[in-house]
């Protein structure tokens, strides 16, 4: 995954160049669309990537999961029960699965990782709006507005599996501290 998305955004921004150049060159119009095309496609890769090493330097994995922001409102589980997450949440991909292994990690420091995972996709999911503005400069808004809410779906697929996810994580990681006591 992480491979990827970082040659997706590297791929994306050359491709962008390239067109950037040769719209400079002839004046096509054509390539002056591919150009605002990658861009826009390189953008939500290259910040995707960029939040995630921003969040992960400032918080470092160490979320306190007890906060209330990452607690379930009453009315999250009747929704993710409507959405019917138990049954695709096993299949969103992972950024940084090692965050996540039983093996490696105790159920507290994979609770800290989720946490911090909601935060990266609440970012980023704001982020994902901010292409609209290009449409001052551009024009064409139903296009930024329709590509930011198709990228915003994936990232709100992702908090709602880390949100259904964390309390049994959570109550797990407490059963085993109180049995350290």
């Amino acid at each position: 995954m992480k491979k990827t998305i970082s040659f997706t955004a590297v791929s994306m921004a050359a491709l962008t160049a390239l067109c950037t150049l040769l719209f400079r060159k002839t004046g096509a119009d054509s390539f002056f669309t591919l150009s605002v095309t990658f861009g826009t496609i390189s953008y939500h890769f290259i910040m995707r990537l960029a939040v995630g090493f921003v969040v992960n330097a400032g918080m470092k994995n160490k979320a306190d999961y007890t906060k209330d922001w990452y607690r379930l409102q009453p009315w999250e589980e009747k929704l993710y029960k409507f959405l019917r997450v138990k049954k695709w949440k096993g299949r969103i991909p992972t950024f940084s699965p090692e965050n996540f292994d039983l093996q490696g990690k105790s159920m507290s420091d994979i609770a800290q990782a989720m946490c911090q995972a909601e935060v990266v996709h609440e970012v980023i999911l704001v982020l994902n709006f901010l292409p609209i503005a290009a449409s001052l400069w551009v024009g064409a808004l139903p296009v930024f507005v329709i590509t930011s809410l198709l990228a915003a779906v994936p990232e709100l697929a992702c908090i709602i599996a880390q949100r259904y996810n964390r309390p049994r994580v959570v109550r797990i990681a407490e059963r085993m501290q109180e049995r350290r006591k």
